[in-house]
């Protein structure tokens, strides 16, 4: 089973860098301009976001293994059909079909593991997930680019669903985990689905169709995001616990987590193109110039635990932040003639920053709630990070489609890209003075005796 979820694991990951190396590919071979080309990542990582909210509730109730093995087969379907498409919109549709397999299999895969482990072993089979995710991360821009360069862009989704093929023959060893038959939150799911998807389609498509465009969009996510908080406050068993949103460390730990990945994922997403299209590397060496950025996220998680047993815990969160804030506006020295050597401190400090906090910032926002509390907690933390990195995505392509009129190429890009980069320092910095406010300790109160 642990060797089933983790091999599985690590192909999402994979799922999601790919594609960052292979947009210029796909817009050249299909002949699609950037908005449509950006729905290949929206698409995927927008449907894993949405869906996951309300999968695990769903694995719970119908079969652990049941959800997993078909967010698994659905994933392999999606990257495996993609050696076939001929157009943008088959495309994205096979994508969105793998971000809701995404979204099942890491649902299923977390509950049966919660399930077959307890006590050490249950924390310790977890680190191996989380290692593993890293690992997705950190190496699926190489291999992706590697891909890429030698087989083709379809390969960047086909390989990985071979693997899927092999853990689905893989499933069939594992024990079959029935669910409980407890209630769905089917209306709840609904809501917050939809309201993400049209905040995402407002903010890719909004920018290239007019104002009026965008904000109807916009207004239409803000009344379904309203409407579920109505819904969910109502629930006796909510899929979102909003009263949590009360619990000042708890929010501060969950902002922290999705800014880190805020800032991380849109630059994985937009650099290889960056890199492709400006600087004029092919996609194996882009794949390998991202390392630097993606690799202290794998190696240094353990530091930053040991760091957070040394130091106050919030410190440590805050210097991670300001070490990727400092990183990410370095970024506006990159330009044509960029070389290894002229961003490894940006991408390191960048890279460094996030991977201080991994698997500790959990593990704080966790901590800040009653132990009774801990699984409703661990919900919302994630569905906080996924949805946060999904709009800081969709925010940053529909800046850089604006900035450079759709085409990510010359100095245009270059200085796109700088705007970018000085956006999300500014956005960094705020953050940092909001942790520092939510977990500030409240005064006593101080009475007089009349």
């Amino acid at each position: 089973m642990l060797v089933t979820v983790l091999l599985s694991t690590l192909l999402l990951p994979l799922a999601l860098t790919g594609a960052s190396v292979a947009l210029p590919d796909i817009q050249r071979d299909l002949g699609v301009g950037l908005t449509s080309a950006q729905w290949v990542v929206n698409s995927y990582n927008a449907c894993f976001a949405a869906f996951l909210v309300s999968a695990g509730s769903i694995a719970d109730a119908v079969g652990r293994r049941r959800v997993y093995a078909f967010g698994v087969a659905l994933f392999f379907v999606s990257g495996l059909s993609s050696l076939l498409v001929q157009d943008i919109g088959a495309l994205v549709a096979l994508r969105a079909l793998g971000g809701v397999g995404a979204a099942a299999a890491v649902a299923g895969g977390g509950s049966m593991l919660a399930l077959a482990f307890e006590g050490p072993a249950r924390a310790r089979a977890f680190g191996l997930l989380g290692t593993v995710l890293g690992a997705g991360t950190a190496f699926g821009p190489a291999v992706a680019g590697l891909l890429v360069e030698n087989l083709g862009w379809r390969f960047a989704f086909a390989g990985p669903a071979l693997v899927a093929g092999a853990v689905l023959l893989l499933v069939t060893r594992v024990p079959a985990m029935r669910g409980d038959g407890r209630s769905v939150d089917w209306l709840g799911g609904a809501l917050f689905t939809a309201a993400l998807l049209t905040l995402i389609g407002g903010l890719v498509e909004g920018p290239g169709r007019g104002a009026p465009v965008l904000a109807g969009f916009l207004a239409v996510s803000a009344a379904l995001f309203g409407l579920f908080a109505v819904v969910e406050r109502r629930r006796e068993e909510p899929l979102v616990d909003l009263g949590l949103l009360a619990n000042r460390r708890f929010v501060a730990y969950a902002l922290a987590a999705a800014t880190f990945m805020s800032v991380l994922v849109p630059l994985l997403v937009y650099l290889p193109s960056y890199l492709i299209n400006v600087v004029g590397l092919g996609a194996g060496t882009t794949g390998l110039w991202l390392l630097l950025l993606t690799v202290p996220t794998l190696v240094l998680p353990t530091v930053g635990a040991e760091l957070a047993h040394r130091f106050p815990p919030t410190a440590v969160v805050v210097g991670a932040l300001l070490l990727m804030g400092a990183g990410v506006l370095g970024f506006t020295t990159l330009g044509p003639d960029s070389t290894p050597w002229t961003v490894l401190l940006p991408f390191l400090l960048v890279g460094t920053g996030v991977g201080l906090t991994g698997g500790m910032i959990d593990g704080l926002g966790l901590g800040a709630v009653p132990p009774e509390r801990v699984g409703t907690a661990a919900g919302v933390f994630n569905a906080t990070r996924l949805s946060l990195e999904t709009v800081s995505i969709a925010i940053v392509g529909a800046a850089l489609a604006v900035l450079t009129g759709g085409e990510l190429v010359g100095a245009a890009f270059t200085g796109a890209l700088h705007g970018v980069a000085l956006a999300l320092g500014g956005f960094v910095g705020l953050v940092v003075v909001a942790v520092l406010v939510l977990t500030r300790a409240p005064r006593p109160r101080v009475t007089v005796d009349s």
